[in-house]
């Protein structure tokens, strides 16, 4: 682990996004599948996956955080994911926003496999981080529609 005693805590924040594509109907998958709804299982399984990315990823600081948020957009053929996670501490947050995004999609693929065993996870990655040593960050992203 990279040693961050001699850094002061400051405000950090990140903010990531990954996309599942399907072939799958997805119009109905804000109902109830068992009694689970799978939009909001993947929204509880990204908050628990930042939650838990110290145990997840090898080397990564145990952080408290202050802030999660999950979102999903369905569209026709794809359910788009982001997560925004923040804390004051001496390391950023970045791993807990890209885990976030990895397990809601994870969750999602796993109500999809019965209908679509194709579905997969594409273009998993940071968009800005604030905060820290380094200062601000952000990806250029292009609007692909």
């Amino acid at each position: 682990m990279v040693n961050v005693s001699r850094k002061r805590p400051t405000k950090r924040r990140a903010e990531a996004s990954c996309v599942v594509l399907t072939v799958a109907d997805i119009t109905n998958l804000a109902s109830s599948h068992n009694g689970v709804e799978p939009l909001h299982a993947a929204r509880l399984a990204g908050i628990q996956g930042a939650k838990q990315t110290a145990i997840l990823i090898p080397l990564c600081h145990p952080l408290n955080v202050d802030e999660i948020q999950v979102d999903l957009n369905v569209k026709p053929g794809r359910i788009e994911v982001s997560a925004a996670v923040g804390a004051t501490h001496r390391t950023g947050v970045e791993m807990e926003a890209l885990t976030a995004c990895a397990c809601a999609a994870l969750s999602l693929l796993g109500s999809l496999k019965k209908t679509d065993p194709q579905a997969r996870i594409d273009d998993l990655t940071l968009l800005r981080k604030t905060g820290g040593k380094s200062g601000d960050w952000g990806r250029l992203v292009e609007n692909p529609s």
